[in-house]
């Protein structure tokens, strides 16, 4: 296809889902449906507390919550290898199905929390089954928009969330029996849709072009992506970033309230870059899928410690909004490449460990960051935010090493221990075939 052609079908958002094949539209659904079901983290709090349990347990229980999350994306990216992506998609909202609604009538705390890390675990399963499914569907030219998609399911799922549950909630009389039920219903209707549309596998899984050195079985599996230094270099950009991006929930409450400003201009910033996402992401993709990855990844992750070193200036609530804006910007320009990038990042036969991969090393940036920007702000006061943009500084760097040109063709060249005697034609054919 010549590049003029390809460039015109990237222009268009309506055309890349409208000939996208009907299981990449059910996953791109059911991202929307994952995440909108997914308001068991804001009501966990309240729930237990009516329960009659402390503070402390609250604290336990959202920690246990937010491991379980970051262990799902590893153990999904594994499940979808080996399961194949439909089975992995309906084991992960089956089990949230059941699982969720278990939680109203469990004995005692021990169970709770069993349950809790379970149903967290379950719900993250999916994602690296649904990314991978994306990239094995999608042409190479398509993919960042494709994925900006993804994330447009997971933000407009993420903005509802609340007021779904808020709704079953007041339905529900005050009482959390439709609010768990109404979740577990969601994630057990899309099971069964997944169940009927979604195919076994995407595509026949190749086998790796060599074995080891050692003339042993073909390396695989997580220890393969951790020989990928390049890639390692990634992983860290994206444990960098997403700890930087989560400053916003955590470090920046607090300093406002230690500045005197008033709430209102949080919850505005906040607002601001929720509408700045969901209104602008795919209109800005359609203008950056067509840059070198390399440099999309690299400006995305530079935006956002720029916004964040921003709220440093002593401008009141100007430095909120402005800096707000700047990595909101960094995020719409840089978010659906760096979803995009694990999936082209490696070997095919192990897509899914280098997407799992990603999502463990991400979420483990959101669940640490907010811990560590607290602590730092504790530590550092309104020197927080140049030291916390160091991190983008890490990411930025990194990114911009760890990106390759050619990245499934130059993976699978890294992966393999010893070339076979056809390797230097093999790698022309895959280097010009789409992913």
């Amino acid at each position: 296809m010549a590049p003029e052609t390809r460039a015109g079908e990237r222009a268009t958002v309506w055309a890349t889902f409208r000939e996208a094949p009907l299981a990449v539209k059910t996953v791109l659904a059911g991202v929307l449906v994952n995440r909108l079901s997914g308001f068991l983290n804001i009501f966990l709090v309240l729930f237990l507390t009516a329960k009659g349990y402390s503070e402390g347990h609250t604290v336990i229980a959202l920690g246990v919550y937010g491991a379980g999350a970051v262990v799902g994306s590893l153990i999904g990216g594994t499940l979808a290898d080996r399961m194949g992506v439909r089975n992995a998609t309906v084991v992960s909202m089956g089990s949230t199905s059941v699982l969720t609604a278990a939680l109203l009538y469990l004995p005692d705390f021990t169970a709770l929390l069993a349950a809790i890390a379970l149903v967290s675990l379950g719900a993250q399963l999916f994602r690296p089954a649904s990314a991978t499914l994306l990239a094995e569907l999608t042409s190479e030219h398509r993919q960042v928009m494709i994925f900006a998609m993804y994330r447009f399911g997971l933000n407009v799922g993420a903005t509802a969330a609340p007021l779904v549950g808020y709704g079953l909630y007041n339905a529900g009389g005050h009482e959390y029996d439709l609010l768990f039920w109404g979740e577990a219903a969601i994630a057990l209707l899309y099971a069964v849709f997944a169940w009927a549309t979604l195919p076994a596998r995407a595509t026949r899984v190749p086998a790796p072009a060599a074995g080891p050195k050692d003339g042993g079985a073909p390396s695989g599996g997580y220890l393969a992506v951790v020989r990928d230094r390049r890639y390692l270099l990634y992983l860290v950009a994206a444990f960098c970033h997403s700890a930087v991006y989560m400053q916003y929930l955590s470090t920046l409450p607090l300093y406002m309230k230690d500045a005197g400003l008033a709430l209102f201009w949080y919850t505005f910033a906040v607002s601001l870059n929720g509408f700045i996402v969901i209104a602008f992401e795919l209109l800005i993709t359609k203008l950056s899928q067509e840059w070198p990855l390399k440099l999309t990844v690299g400006l995305g992750f530079a935006l956002v410690g720029a916004g964040v070193a921003f709220y440093g200036l002593p401008i009141g609530p100007a430095a909120v909004v402005v800096g707000t804006l700047i990595w909101s910007l960094g995020e719409i320009i840089g978010g659906p490449a760096v979803f995009a990038y694990p999936a082209k990042a490696g070997p095919e036969h192990l897509r899914s460990r280098y997407i799992g991969s990603f999502q463990f090393m991400f979420g483990l940036g959101t669940a640490v960051g907010p811990m560590l920007g607290s602590w730092l702000f504790l530590q550092l006061g309104g020197l927080v935010w140049p030291a916390v943009a160091v991190g983008s500084l890490l990411a930025t760097v990194f990114g911009l090493i760890a990106v390759r040109r050619q990245p499934a063709a130059e993976a699978a060249d890294e992966a393999s221990a010893e070339p076979v005697p056809t390797a230097p034609v093999k790698a022309d054919v895959k280097a010009d075939a789409p992913v």
